[in-house]
């Protein structure tokens, strides 16, 4: 069983940056493709992006292309999102998923089986 965590949430002003972490543990964590998404309340969880197991590879939603990074540290068994230039648009509840699954970077969330319990971030105008 993986348990992940999410922290880093909170309140910033439009262009400002945050930086989110996912600590997991139990499993092995390298052999898990790892992914961030968000959702808002009503609708279906959406891809924000996707790292490898090597993090040598990374996918990124076209809407946050350019102002956020992901990354990971398998030592450490944690993920990263810095997000940079942040919009009131990307508020929303953030959550870091494993998919041990898979071989590549799924953009759908029901290719991810494990999720941490979410993390807010709110970006005022």
């Amino acid at each position: 069983q993986v348990q992940l965590v999410e922290s880093g949430g909170g309140l910033v002003q439009a262009g400002g940056s945050l930086r989110l972490s996912c600590a997991a543990s139990g499993g092995t964590f390298s052999t898990y493709i790892m992914g961030w998404f968000r959702q808002v309340p009503g609708k279906e969880r959406e891809f924000v992006a996707g790292i490898s197991r090597s993090g040598g590879s990374t996918n990124y939603a076209d809407s946050v292309k350019g102002r956020f990074t992901i990354s990971r540290d398998n030592a450490k068994k944690t993920v990263l999102l810095q997000m940079n230039s942040l919009k009131p648009e990307d508020t929303d509840v953030y959550y870091c998923a494993a998919d041990f699954s898979r071989g590549f970077i799924s953009r759908s969330p029901r290719a991810y089986d494990y999720w941490g319990q979410g993390t807010q971030v709110t970006v005022s105008s």
